[in-house]
Protein backbone atom coordinates (compact mmCIF):
# COMPACT_ATOMS: atom_id res chain seq x y z
CA UNK A 1 0.00 0.00 0.00
CA UNK A 2 1.77 3.54 -1.23
CA UNK A 3 1.00 6.60 0.72
CA UNK A 4 -1.48 7.51 -2.00
CA UNK A 5 -3.30 4.51 -0.97
CA UNK A 6 -3.12 5.16 2.61
CA UNK A 7 -4.31 8.69 2.05
CA UNK A 8 -7.98 6.61 0.55
CA UNK A 9 -7.97 4.26 2.89
CA UNK A 10 -8.04 6.41 5.76
CA UNK A 11 -11.48 8.44 4.30
CA UNK A 12 -9.07 11.44 4.82
CA UNK A 13 -5.31 12.72 5.73
CA UNK A 14 -4.25 10.48 8.45
CA UNK A 15 -1.45 12.91 9.34
CA UNK A 16 -3.11 15.91 10.04
CA UNK A 17 -2.28 17.81 12.97
CA UNK A 18 1.24 16.07 12.98
CA UNK A 19 4.11 17.37 12.79
CA UNK A 20 7.11 15.35 11.17
CA UNK A 21 10.54 16.51 11.29
CA UNK A 22 12.95 15.23 8.04
CA UNK A 23 16.17 14.97 7.98
CA UNK A 24 17.24 14.69 4.67
CA UNK A 25 19.16 17.45 2.55
CA UNK A 26 17.36 20.22 1.18
CA UNK A 27 17.97 18.77 -2.32
CA UNK A 28 16.39 15.16 -1.28
CA UNK A 29 13.57 16.09 0.86
CA UNK A 30 11.48 17.55 -1.43
CA UNK A 31 9.81 14.59 -2.60
CA UNK A 32 9.12 13.11 0.95
CA UNK A 33 7.68 16.50 2.34
CA UNK A 34 5.39 16.73 -0.32
CA UNK A 35 4.29 12.82 0.33
CA UNK A 36 3.81 14.14 4.29
CA UNK A 37 2.60 17.50 3.18
CA UNK A 38 -0.36 15.73 1.28
CA UNK A 39 -1.31 13.35 3.83
CA UNK A 40 -1.95 16.43 6.40
CA UNK A 41 1.61 16.68 7.97
CA UNK A 42 3.00 19.77 9.33
CA UNK A 43 6.56 19.19 7.65
CA UNK A 44 9.53 20.52 9.65
CA UNK A 45 12.64 20.63 7.04
CA UNK A 46 16.40 20.45 9.29
CA UNK A 47 19.04 18.55 7.32
CA UNK A 48 21.38 17.42 9.19
CA UNK A 49 23.51 16.65 6.12
CA UNK A 50 25.02 18.70 3.20
CA UNK A 51 25.98 16.78 -0.09
CA UNK A 52 28.27 18.74 -2.63
CA UNK A 53 29.84 17.60 -5.34
CA UNK A 54 33.70 16.20 -5.17
CA UNK A 55 35.59 14.43 -7.72
CA UNK A 56 39.35 13.97 -8.31
CA UNK A 57 39.52 15.06 -11.91
CA UNK A 58 42.65 12.32 -12.46
CA UNK A 59 40.51 9.68 -11.46
CA UNK A 60 37.66 10.90 -13.81
CA UNK A 61 40.20 10.91 -16.20
CA UNK A 62 41.16 7.49 -15.78
CA UNK A 63 37.30 6.41 -15.41
CA UNK A 64 36.61 8.04 -18.43
CA UNK A 65 39.71 6.96 -20.82
CA UNK A 66 38.66 3.40 -20.10
CA UNK A 67 34.97 3.74 -19.39
CA UNK A 68 34.43 1.82 -23.42
CA UNK A 69 35.90 -1.52 -20.88
CA UNK A 70 33.46 -1.47 -18.29
CA UNK A 71 30.58 -4.05 -18.08
CA UNK A 72 28.28 -2.58 -15.54
CA UNK A 73 27.78 0.83 -14.51
CA UNK A 74 26.53 0.64 -10.59
CA UNK A 75 24.89 3.78 -8.77
CA UNK A 76 24.28 3.34 -5.09
CA UNK A 77 22.36 6.91 -4.79
CA UNK A 78 20.32 9.40 -6.94
CA UNK A 79 23.59 11.87 -5.77
CA UNK A 80 25.69 9.87 -7.55
CA UNK A 81 23.30 9.75 -10.77
CA UNK A 82 23.28 13.02 -10.84
CA UNK A 83 26.75 13.86 -10.29
CA UNK A 84 27.93 11.63 -12.63
CA UNK A 85 26.21 12.27 -15.44
CA UNK A 86 26.37 15.96 -14.64
CA UNK A 87 30.40 15.05 -15.16
CA UNK A 88 29.62 12.67 -18.35
CA UNK A 89 27.50 15.31 -20.20
CA UNK A 90 30.54 17.88 -19.85
CA UNK A 91 32.88 15.11 -21.51
CA UNK A 92 30.60 13.48 -24.58
CA UNK A 93 28.31 15.45 -26.26
CA UNK A 94 25.75 12.21 -26.97
CA UNK A 95 24.22 9.91 -24.03
CA UNK A 96 25.23 6.90 -26.53
CA UNK A 97 29.07 7.28 -25.48
CA UNK A 98 27.37 5.34 -22.64
CA UNK A 99 27.80 1.68 -24.95
CA UNK A 100 26.82 -1.23 -23.95
CA UNK A 101 27.50 -0.85 -20.42
CA UNK A 102 24.74 -1.91 -18.52
CA UNK A 103 23.31 -0.21 -15.29
CA UNK A 104 22.09 -1.32 -11.94
CA UNK A 105 21.12 0.10 -8.66
CA UNK A 106 20.01 0.64 -5.51
CA UNK A 107 17.01 1.76 -4.14
CA UNK A 108 13.68 3.46 -6.05
CA UNK A 109 15.05 6.70 -5.59
CA UNK A 110 17.84 5.88 -7.39
CA UNK A 111 15.96 3.89 -10.10
CA UNK A 112 14.13 7.06 -10.69
CA UNK A 113 17.31 9.30 -11.48
CA UNK A 114 18.37 6.53 -13.86
CA UNK A 115 14.94 6.22 -15.44
CA UNK A 116 14.94 10.15 -15.65
CA UNK A 117 17.53 10.01 -18.12
CA UNK A 118 16.00 7.42 -19.91
CA UNK A 119 18.36 4.78 -19.39
CA UNK A 120 17.48 1.14 -18.91
CA UNK A 121 18.29 -0.56 -15.34
CA UNK A 122 19.39 -4.07 -15.74
CA UNK A 123 19.65 -4.99 -12.72
CA UNK A 124 18.06 -4.01 -9.39
CA UNK A 125 17.36 -5.69 -6.01
CA UNK A 126 13.88 -5.81 -4.01
CA UNK A 127 15.64 -4.75 -0.97
CA UNK A 128 17.66 -1.99 -1.23
CA UNK A 129 20.55 -2.75 0.80
CA UNK A 130 24.28 -2.96 -0.39
CA UNK A 131 24.70 -6.58 0.29
CA UNK A 132 21.59 -7.15 -2.00
CA UNK A 133 22.63 -5.49 -5.20
CA UNK A 134 26.28 -7.62 -4.86
CA UNK A 135 24.13 -10.66 -4.73
CA UNK A 136 21.74 -9.06 -7.66
CA UNK A 137 25.00 -8.97 -9.62
CA UNK A 138 26.25 -12.01 -8.94
CA UNK A 139 23.18 -13.80 -9.77
CA UNK A 140 23.16 -12.17 -13.76
CA UNK A 141 26.06 -14.99 -14.13
CA UNK A 142 29.56 -15.32 -13.86
CA UNK A 143 31.35 -12.11 -12.47
CA UNK A 144 34.56 -13.75 -13.81
CA UNK A 145 37.14 -11.26 -15.00
CA UNK A 146 33.98 -8.68 -15.42
CA UNK A 147 34.82 -4.84 -15.15
CA UNK A 148 32.28 -3.01 -12.73
CA UNK A 149 32.22 0.82 -12.20
CA UNK A 150 31.01 1.69 -8.38
CA UNK A 151 29.68 5.48 -8.49
CA UNK A 152 29.97 6.46 -5.02
CA UNK A 153 30.38 8.78 -2.64
CA UNK A 154 32.79 9.54 0.57
CA UNK A 155 30.75 7.65 2.93
CA UNK A 156 29.57 4.84 0.76
CA UNK A 157 30.10 1.22 2.61
CA UNK A 158 32.67 -0.93 1.39
CA UNK A 159 30.28 -4.47 1.84
CA UNK A 160 29.53 -3.97 -2.53
CA UNK A 161 33.03 -3.65 -3.59
CA UNK A 162 34.32 -6.18 -0.92
CA UNK A 163 31.44 -8.80 -2.37
CA UNK A 164 31.59 -8.43 -5.90
CA UNK A 165 35.14 -9.33 -5.61
CA UNK A 166 34.61 -12.04 -3.74
CA UNK A 167 32.79 -13.03 -6.87
CA UNK A 168 35.96 -12.34 -8.81
CA UNK A 169 34.86 -9.32 -10.50
CA UNK A 170 37.28 -6.64 -11.39
CA UNK A 171 35.60 -3.30 -9.58
CA UNK A 172 37.03 0.37 -10.35
CA UNK A 173 35.40 3.14 -7.43
CA UNK A 174 34.87 6.45 -8.50
CA UNK A 175 33.48 9.19 -6.07
CA UNK A 176 31.34 12.24 -7.33
CA UNK A 177 30.17 13.50 -4.22
CA UNK A 178 30.74 14.17 0.01
CA UNK A 179 28.34 14.35 2.58
CA UNK A 180 29.39 16.14 5.27
CA UNK A 181 26.96 17.04 8.76
CA UNK A 182 25.70 20.39 8.82
CA UNK A 183 26.34 22.38 11.95
CA UNK A 184 22.64 23.23 13.40
CA UNK A 185 23.84 25.40 16.88
CA UNK A 186 22.83 28.63 15.11
CA UNK A 187 19.44 27.53 13.39
CA UNK A 188 15.77 28.56 13.63
CA UNK A 189 14.60 25.41 12.89
CA UNK A 190 16.36 23.75 15.48
CA UNK A 191 15.12 25.97 17.92
CA UNK A 192 11.81 25.81 17.37
CA UNK A 193 12.63 21.98 17.31
CA UNK A 194 14.14 22.22 20.64
CA UNK A 195 11.09 24.09 21.61
CA UNK A 196 7.90 22.32 20.60
CA UNK A 197 9.27 18.95 19.60
CA UNK A 198 7.39 17.22 16.72
CA UNK A 199 5.43 13.82 16.83
CA UNK A 200 8.14 12.41 14.74
CA UNK A 201 11.59 12.13 13.26
CA UNK A 202 12.59 10.16 9.79
CA UNK A 203 15.83 9.15 9.38
CA UNK A 204 16.58 7.78 5.45
CA UNK A 205 20.37 7.12 6.13
CA UNK A 206 22.77 5.97 8.67
CA UNK A 207 24.96 9.40 8.18
CA UNK A 208 21.61 11.10 8.74
CA UNK A 209 21.18 9.64 11.75
CA UNK A 210 24.95 9.73 12.73
CA UNK A 211 24.60 13.36 12.27
CA UNK A 212 21.66 14.28 14.71
CA UNK A 213 22.89 12.13 17.64
CA UNK A 214 26.10 14.14 17.20
CA UNK A 215 24.56 17.53 17.40
CA UNK A 216 22.52 16.15 20.45
CA UNK A 217 23.32 19.97 22.30
CA UNK A 218 21.70 21.43 19.19
CA UNK A 219 18.66 18.89 19.45
CA UNK A 220 17.92 18.44 23.15
CA UNK A 221 14.41 19.28 23.75
CA UNK A 222 13.07 21.70 26.48
CA UNK A 223 10.47 20.90 29.08
CA UNK A 224 7.00 20.48 27.47
CA UNK A 225 8.34 19.57 24.40
CA UNK A 226 6.80 16.96 22.45
CA UNK A 227 9.21 14.22 22.28
CA UNK A 228 9.13 12.51 19.27
CA UNK A 229 9.29 8.80 17.53
CA UNK A 230 12.02 7.51 15.35
CA UNK A 231 11.87 5.97 12.75
CA UNK A 232 14.08 4.27 10.07
CA UNK A 233 13.89 3.72 6.63
CA UNK A 234 15.51 0.21 6.56
CA UNK A 235 17.75 -2.40 8.62
CA UNK A 236 20.80 -0.74 7.86
CA UNK A 237 19.57 2.57 9.48
CA UNK A 238 17.91 1.34 12.05
CA UNK A 239 21.08 -0.94 13.12
CA UNK A 240 23.12 2.64 13.12
CA UNK A 241 20.57 4.00 15.18
CA UNK A 242 20.56 1.29 17.61
CA UNK A 243 24.48 1.63 17.82
CA UNK A 244 23.94 5.24 18.71
CA UNK A 245 21.58 4.25 21.01
CA UNK A 246 19.09 5.96 20.05
CA UNK A 247 15.16 4.51 19.33
CA UNK A 248 13.97 2.82 16.69
CA UNK A 249 10.26 3.14 17.10
CA UNK A 250 8.79 1.97 13.71
CA UNK A 251 10.72 0.79 10.68
CA UNK A 252 9.77 0.47 6.61
CA UNK A 253 8.80 -2.80 5.48
CA UNK A 254 11.10 -2.73 2.93
CA UNK A 255 13.77 0.48 2.59
CA UNK A 256 11.80 3.37 0.82
CA UNK A 257 10.30 6.60 0.98
CA UNK A 258 6.46 5.22 0.43
CA UNK A 259 7.21 2.74 2.98
CA UNK A 260 8.98 4.86 5.31
CA UNK A 261 5.78 6.93 5.40
CA UNK A 262 3.44 4.07 5.73
CA UNK A 263 5.01 3.21 8.64
CA UNK A 264 4.64 6.13 10.16
CA UNK A 265 0.89 6.50 9.37
CA UNK A 266 0.73 3.10 11.10
CA UNK A 267 2.79 4.15 13.94
CA UNK A 268 0.93 7.49 14.91
CA UNK A 269 -2.50 6.22 14.12
CA UNK A 270 -2.40 4.38 17.57
CA UNK A 271 -0.91 7.37 19.29
CA UNK A 272 -2.75 10.61 20.73
CA UNK A 273 -2.27 13.87 19.71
Amino acid sequence: MSATSSQDAGGGRPLEGRRVVVTRTRDQASELAAMLGRLGAEVVELPVLRISKEISKEALADVMLEFGSYDWLVFTSANGVHHFFAEFNRIFDDIRSLGLIRVAVVGESTAKAVRELHLRIECQPRTATAEALAEALRATGSLDNVKVLVVTGNLNREVLVQRLEEGHAIVDCLQVYKTEPVDLAASPVAAEFRERGADAVLFASSSSAQSFADQGAALALRPGATRPLAGSIGPQTSATMKALKMRVDFEAAQPGMDELVEALVRRLSGRAQ
